[in-house]
């Protein structure tokens, strides 16, 4: 009686087959784990606020906002230079102002300054 022997308990062949009793343990035991498992702790990479953007995003969208209004300012400084012949005055003072927007932009983006309310009337309505 090793535990593999194909007859019933009482050895006459008859009863349960082992492939049976196995799965009936099998589901025992897993019932029994399931029991002492705790609950599971939610996933820390699954986001529960989709509305929120990643913190990788907000730092590349700040990122970009500075570099656009540098290189706007600059881009334009240049070409008034070329056109008006007031080389290096346009583009120094364009860059200053592109960098002054680039940080206005960065500010306004990360809530800095309060949110514009756009439903307003006409004054005096």
């Amino acid at each position: 009686m090793s535990g593999n022997d194909p007859r019933g308990k009482d050895g006459t062949g008859e009863g349960s087959s082992p492939d049976d009793d196995l799965s009936a343990r099998l589901k025992r035991l897993e019932m029994q784990i399931d029991r002492k498992r705790p609950a599971a702790a939610p996933d820390p990479s699954s986001r529960q606020d989709r509305g929120q953007p990643s913190s990788l995003g907000v730092a590349m969208r700040l990122s970009t906002e500075f570099v656009a209004g540098v290189l706007a300012g600059g881009l334009l400084g240049w070409g008034c230079d070329r056109l008006l012949g007031t080389k290096p005055w346009g583009l120094i003072v364009l860059l200053v102002l592109g960098f002054a927007a680039g940080i206005y932009n960065v500010m306004r983006v990360s809530g800095f300054f309060p949110a514009a309310d756009t439903k307003k009337g006409p004054p005096g309505s």
